[in-house]
């Protein structure tokens, strides 16, 4: 399964209604963000980053190296996260 990170980021976006608008910041550049990779089973390949937007914080989420994108809340309140990468 080869994704980007762009890709997953957008996923990840869409569940908590943010756009690419909404960022602020992001440690990839625009060519890390296109870059594919094998985002299955084996281990990881996707490069690490952080992404704000004014709600949210993102961030490579891994379980035995299938990757993914998760975040959270960027200022206290009450949602509950999850155990991140496995469980």
């Amino acid at each position: 399964m080869t994704i980007t990170w762009r890709e997953a980021i957008s996923d990840e976006m869409e569940l908590h209604e943010e756009k690419w608008g909404d960022v602020e910041k992001c440690t990839l550049t625009e060519e890390a963000l296109d870059r594919r990779f094998d985002g299955g089973y084996g281990i990881t390949r996707g490069v690490a980053f952080t992404l704000w937007t004014k709600r949210r914080v993102y961030f490579p989420a891994a379980y035995d190296g299938a990757e993914w994108v998760a975040s959270v809340p960027r200022w206290p309140c009450n949602e509950e996260t999850g155990h991140v990468g496995g469980g």
